[in-house]
């Protein structure tokens, strides 16, 4: 059936409207400057938010696991998440940590590299894996963030791995709580630490032992010790506040 003009009309504005509600949900969203969109125009904005969609995931539920089928990426807009991979022998061993604003996924591969876990609450926004590259190769801007964003996480993650193999148990510890403060405060690692602000740890002992490569019993240990020193305080199970920062971070800088 032939519409009206009127008929026409009334679908154009519904459209329109429909485009101005979906470029508000990325406007409102909470890391949008800082995630992979931030560097979109406002019609790559709309298309983008016509392939997004947000999945809440509970502490312990898994996106994705490695060697499933690659089908989707994602940006992390709230909570803290884990990629892990099994080990020879069979035990899981965590290799990074993925806070809001970061980008999960890897275009173009056929297959997942791990296991993808919320460790606390979390909320992903999820693009399927096909229309996503599509975007990308019709978006210079886009494909370009990925890139730097990929080269940057590549480099810290050398960084990270050097600190681990030079730095005492202390030093690793100490550096693992100035980065998980920072990256919740969503600071930026080049600002100062805030002073005596309470953050929920995302990582149990037996976690941070196993991200930085301790037993659970030396990670308790230099917890006591930062503790008994005046250097954080905890609260509850998870609750930590970092009351003299300067001396975390001299103690991170020690060998």
């Amino acid at each position: 059936m032939l519409k009206t003009r009127a008929e026409a009309g009334l679908d154009r504005n519904h459209v329109r409207q429909m485009e101005r509600w979906l470029t508000k949900v990325c406007e409102d969203c909470v890391v949008r400057d800082r995630s992979l969109c931030g560097t979109l125009d406002d019609a790559a904005l709309t298309e983008m938010s016509r392939l997004g969609r947000r999945r809440k995931l509970a502490a312990g539920e898994s996106l994705q696991f490695e060697g499933d089928e690659n089908i989707l990426c994602a940006n992390v807009l709230g909570g803290v998440l884990k990629l892990s991979s099994l080990t020879p022998s069979g035990e899981a061993q965590t290799v990074g940590l993925l806070y809001p604003a970061d980008f999960i996924g890897r275009p173009y591969a056929d297959t997942v590299d791990h296991d993808i876990t919320a460790l606390t609450e979390a909320e992903v926004c999820i693009f399927a894996r096909a229309p996503f590259e599509r975007m990308m190769e019709e978006n210079v801007q886009l494909e370009r963030q990925l890139l730097e964003r990929t080269l940057s996480e590549l480099e810290r993650s050398r960084r990270w791995l050097l600190f681990l193999g030079r730095k005492s148990a202390g030093a690793r510890l100490a550096g693992l709580l100035i980065d998980i403060d920072r990256r919740l405060a969503q600071t930026g690692c080049g600002a100062d630490l805030g002073i005596g602000q309470l953050i929920q740890l995302p990582l149990t002992r037996t976690e941070m032992a196993d991200v930085l490569g301790l037993t659970i019993e030396t990670v308790s240990r230099e917890l006591g010790k930062l503790k008994d020193a005046g250097v954080i305080a905890t609260e509850g199970r998870r609750g930590l506040r970092i009351l003299k920062p300067a001396s975390l971070k001299a103690i991170m800088d020690s060998e």
